[in-house]
């Protein structure tokens, strides 16, 4: 194979691989370059592509939904058999494993990182369950995870505070890549946290028993001193108070798609405002809001309470300052490219 042409395969591999291990779904793959590769150089491919996604290290270890395994493995057949008449028997041994197979009641999706290491998130196999969206995770964690680790610097030997983590692919990265010396996951949703602490322990990190009291004792570390200080704690906007945020000493805020309507934007900028208020003598801990953008009038809401943009200065009830954040170049991880995402750094 030619050079030009093993780079192009390399490429499409990785693709697959990437898609597949974070379950994106079928239709964003690849398929009508795929068919031309394998009428072009034969069923190779195809064993080459069975080997990166079914058959890869992590989804053996950690499946996916079987539904969506079966849907992958019909599609990689039914591609094959649009190129040649002979069957593909390692194709048919993997289907016949995934019909057979049980669906668990958690699916599994993976994230691969520059670093070689990886981040593998159990989560809900639906957008919404128990209530909630926060079991899932969405496309501005992909994309402020994607800012951090190219600009490792913001993390790095800090106390981190995220608001809505949901199922924590933000946070996990960042402790993985960033190296921060704290990190504090929150949300309100008792089945979310749940969810978080299992996804910490089972990407190998430890969970201390109490955010505030690590904070308080940052001498204290029961891991090595490249493994950051890991919490899982509750956090309601609504309920919160500024002694309670300013006990996290937080280094860096962050949180990543958690405007999803008016009621929920305006209970984010009333703790944001908190945070703002508390830190007193502290220096102002830095905050970089990331989100899809859905629903404009949303985006605008969190905005204009926010407080005063460094261009247009108008008074703003919170008294927040914020600038939109460059858009980055790395593209990492698989989420939809026609979906517009940004990044504000509030001035707390």
């Amino acid at each position: 194979m030619a050079p030009e042409e093993s780079a192009e395969a390399t490429r499409l591999l990785q693709s697959f691989e990437r898609r597949f291990l974070a379950a994106r779904a079928l239709r964003s793959f690849p398929w009508q370059s795929l068919e031309e590769k394998v009428r072009d150089s034969g069923s190779e491919l195809l064993l080459d592509v069975l080997q990166k996604t079914v058959k890869h290290p992590l989804c053996v270890k950690h499946p996916p939904s079987v539904k969506y395994a079966r849907g992958f493995l019909s599609e990689l057949i039914r591609r094959h058999e649009a190129v040649h008449e002979e069957p593909l028997d390692e194709l048919y041994e993997a289907m016949a494993e995934a019909l057979t197979a049980e669906e668990p009641t958690r699916c599994h999706r993976s994230y691969l990182l520059p670093s070689g290491d990886s981040v593998t998130l159990s989560e809900s196999p639906a957008i919404i369950s128990y209530g909630t969206t926060g079991l899932v995770t969405w496309n501005a964690a992909l994309y402020l995870a994607e800012w951090a680790i190219e600009n490792p610097e913001a993390f790095t030997h800090r106390t981190v505070l995220e608001l809505g983590s949901g199922a924590g692919l933000t946070g996990l990265a960042i402790c993985k890549v960033c190296h921060p010396r704290a990190y504090v996951f929150s949300d309100c949703h008792s089945h979310v946290l749940e969810q978080l602490r299992g996804n910490v322990l089972l990407n190998g990190l430890l969970l201390e028993p109490d955010a505030t009291s690590t904070a308080q004792h940052p001498g204290h570390n029961t891991q090595n001193s490249e493994s950051p200080r890991v919490t899982v704690a509750r956090l309601d906007w609504d309920t919160v108070t500024a002694p309670q945020l300013a006990a996290f000493q937080p280094d860096v805020v962050i949180a990543a798609d958690v405007l999803y309507g008016p009621e929920t934007t305006l209970s984010l900028v009333r703790a944001l405002q908190r945070l703002s208020d508390c830190h007193e003598d502290q220096r102002a801990p830095d905050a970089y809001i990331a989100f899809t953008v859905r629903n404009p009038e949303t985006c605008q809401l969190f905005t204009t309470k926010l407080g005063v943009h460094p261009v247009v200065r108008h008074l703003c009830q919170a008294g927040i300052s914020w600038e939109a954040v460059p858009r980055h170049n790395q593209k990492l991880f698989p989420y939809e490219e026609n979906s517009e995402m940004a990044i504000l750094r509030l001035m707390l």
